[in-house]
């Protein structure tokens, strides 16, 4: 049973597709959780995924051109955590600029908000930090709407310039501009008064 339990694991990675990032809680429908995280182990031990650290796996991509493996999308990683334990989370600060093609640096550590506990974890040259925030913080309908809004809140209003809007507005899809407009409109005025210029296209 096992056996047919790790094969249906398998399948269900295969379908994701490399750069997936998992916990044994993306398989309960499959198994309980004993049985899920033994053929997790083994799947490890021969090599089909990796480890990222305590209760959280990935299938590896492969760099043609490095001839090696590849780490984890951060992004992915903060997701399979929130998935496991249920949070809400979006990329703050730093994290929410790299984003959306703001800042081009590439982080070593990753911020983000939760309405999960505080915490941090580190894997590799990696690090997460998950800030605990008010849950109206978190209360956006779209995912869009919480990474322009922190992202512009990580800067000061003179530093919002036309160049910091060009890059978000064509980071955000037309489709979505009019909705996140809609769905910012309670937050600080400045922010909105960004936002209102990012989405400026489709309200002229």
């Amino acid at each position: 049973m096992t056996q047919t339990v790790a094969n249906k694991i398998v399948t269900r990675i295969y379908g994701w597709g490399r750069g997936a990032v998992f916990s044994g809680a993306d398989f309960a429908d499959i198994a309980g959780t004993t049985t899920v995280n033994s053929a997790l182990r083994r799947l490890v031990s021969d090599g089909t995924i990796g480890r990222v650290f305590a209760g959280i796996y990935d299938y590896p991509r492969y760099s043609e051109l490095l001839e090696q493996t590849l780490g984890p999308d951060p992004y992915k990683v903060a997701q399979a955590l929130a998935r496991k334990f249920g949070w809400e989370i979006r990329p703050n600060r730093a994290s929410a600029l790299n984003l959306m093609g703001v800042s081009t640096q590439v982080p070593a550590q990753i911020f983000l908000v939760s309405d999960g506990p505080s915490r941090r974890y580190e894997y590799g040259n990696m690090q997460l930090t998950f800030q605990h925030v008010a849950t109206k913080e978190m209360k956006f309908k779209y995912d869009e709407s919480a990474i322009i809004v922190h992202g512009l809140k990580s800067l000061r209003p003179d530093q919002v310039d036309e160049k910091v809007i060009h890059k978000i507005r064509d980071w955000l899809p037309p489709s979505k501009r009019s909705k996140v407009l809609r769905d910012t409109k309670t937050v600080t005025a400045w922010v909105h008064d960004a936002i209102r210029k990012i989405c400026a296209e489709d309200t002229e």
